[in-house]
């Protein structure tokens, strides 16, 4: 509260009046510029200053979301990413200095690095609400699918490693004759291939079930051969064992994964909706979308056309092309929960409720998801 008091006020004289009101405008700019200092540099808010350009908390707040940095971790991680910043603002103001953030290739990137921002924001706006999935969905998908939870089989299977180029018609009726991998192996030994010994580990919850079935149904010991860019696999399934999954492990993945699912489906309904509500026109005809043709944010990513799957070869009493990517392929209609990303920038989809309850997949999985070829 401030007091007013009364004074009488005596006129000073000339010079002391002027030296009087001197020290009033400097005592006033004193005080200003401390007030200006105090606004500058407000605690916790910038934390380096670049060149003139300030990096603040919210920056580096933003980075270690970014980086989903555990809050055990945080102290140690914002130095090494307020340096990243630092780093980050010196680049871009020379790239400023030589005009680069106006070359056209950057502003288009920057345009579509906006867009596609925004419209992530606006997804995750319209999916925020979502309800989560009931304890009585959790576990009616847990019971249709037995394959991967109470019924889950771990295969363990053996592989010559060898090069491509390698698996030749002779080696193949080599193999083909063989009752064992070990045969396979003493004959590459005889006819100097050069091949590296490996297992690997899988479960029906991680695999087609298709190609599960098939593996399944074969006799132990039985050959089958993959094939995939520069390298090639022998293997055989040394044994199969019983691995189930309990309602109690597999519950948060199933809600995880029926929750990504339903994000998916909301999304592409509401880029459908958007798409019947808006007046599209192609200007170039050739382009134009036929009348079932799916969005490009709608389409399924992680199934490769039947063409595209690596190592499809016949085999003696081998599995058919087209059947070989039908097992392999990660759109098939039967598969269990797979990796592949929601449309129109939705939260990413998870592995398969029972994937992360399984043993560690082996660098060989991706060549056998997708290039088994000569099924035997």
């Amino acid at each position: 509260m401030k007091n007013c008091h009364q004074a009488h006020v005596h006129p000073l004289p000339g010079r002391t009046r002027v030296a009087a009101l001197s020290s009033v405008i400097l005592l006033a700019a004193t005080l200003s510029a401390c007030g200006d200092r105090e606004k500058e540099s407000r605690p916790g808010q910038a934390l380096a200053s670049v060149n003139g350009e300030e990096i603040t908390v919210l920056q580096l707040n933003e980075e270690i979301q970014r980086a989903g940095v555990p809050a055990t971790r945080q102290q140690e991680a914002s130095k090494q990413l307020l340096q990243a910043l630092i780093d980050r603002q010196l680049l871009a103001s020379a790239a400023a200095q030589e005009k680069l953030d106006r070359d056209p290739k950057v502003v288009q990137a920057i345009e579509r690095a906006r867009a596609l921002i925004v419209a992530q924001a606006y997804m995750q706006k319209r999916l925020a609400n979502i309800a989560r999935p009931t304890a009585a969905e959790v576990e009616e998908y847990f019971n249709k699918h037995p394959e991967f939870f109470s019924k889950r089989k771990q295969l363990q299977m053996d592989q010559l490693v060898l090069a491509a180029r390698d698996l030749t018609p002779e080696t193949r009726a080599a193999a083909d004759g063989a009752k064992s991998l070990e045969e396979v192996a003493v004959w590459l030994d005889a006819h100097k291939v050069k091949y590296g010994r490996a297992q690997v580990t899988r479960s029906t919850s991680d695999l087609n079930p298709q190609l599960s079935k098939k593996l399944l149904g074969m006799p132990k010991n039985q050959l089958f051969s993959v094939r995939e860019g520069e390298r090639a696999m022998l293997l055989t399934v040394a044994e199969v064992r019983d691995a189930p999954v309990p309602l109690e492990v597999a519950a948060p993945q199933i809600e995880k994964f029926l929750m990504t699912n339903k994000n998916k489906e909301l999304a592409a309904a509401e880029v459908e909706r958007l798409r019947q509500h808006a007046k599209i026109e192609y200007l170039n005809k050739e382009l134009a979308a036929g009348p079932k043709a799916a969005p490009a944010s709608m389409a399924a990513p992680g199934a490769p056309a039947a063409s595209s799957v690596p190592g499809q070869e016949g085999g003696a009493g081998g599995v058919a092309p087209d059947d070989a990517a039908a097992a392999m392929t990660d759109g098939a209609p039967a598969r269990s929960p797979a990796a592949g990303s929601p449309a129109a920038a939705a939260p990413p989809a998870t592995e398969s409720p029972a994937a992360e309850s399984s043993a560690a997949a082996g660098p060989d999985h991706a060549a056998i998801d997708r290039g088994v070829a000569g099924l035997k």
